[in-house]
């Protein structure tokens, strides 16, 4: 935000001093052929000046572009960590409770654990992916 604020007054203050000099070249104490050969050399230089008044903003717009993409990649970044850690955090959560089902099935048929066998073993196939 502050680039777009300095941009501004960079700008402002340009436009300001080409007015500025117009004005003032208006209102000197000169003959009007001599007036005029001045201004004509100063809307001469304007196309000049129009052209750096347009590098400056191109440069602070790609500065402030490039400061964009960093921060969104660094954001991106950070989102990506925190997805992973999610996964890792839920694959803990989820062989922590198969455990403690595997221990409440231990008095059950050997037929209930090899069904709640191929049930986790399932479950893990789809956290997996």
């Amino acid at each position: 935000m502050s680039d777009s604020k300095s941009s501004g007054l960079l700008g402002g203050m340009i436009i300001g001093g080409a007015l500025g000099a117009i004005a003032g070249i208006l209102v000197a104490p000169r003959t009007g052929k001599e007036t005029r050969r001045i201004l004509k050399k100063s809307a001469d230089a304007l196309p000049e000046l129009a052209e750096d008044l347009a590098t400056s903003i191109q440069f602070q717009a790609d500065r402030l572009s490039e400061g964009s993409l960093s921060n969104w990649d660094q954001t991106l970044m950070r989102l990506r960590e925190a997805v992973v850690a999610g996964r890792a955090a839920s694959r803990q959560e989820w062989v922590r409770s198969a455990d403690g089902f595997t221990t409440a099935t231990d008095d059950t048929s050997p037929e209930m654990r090899a069904q709640s066998a191929t049930s986790q073993d399932a479950a893990s196939d789809i956290i997996d992916d």
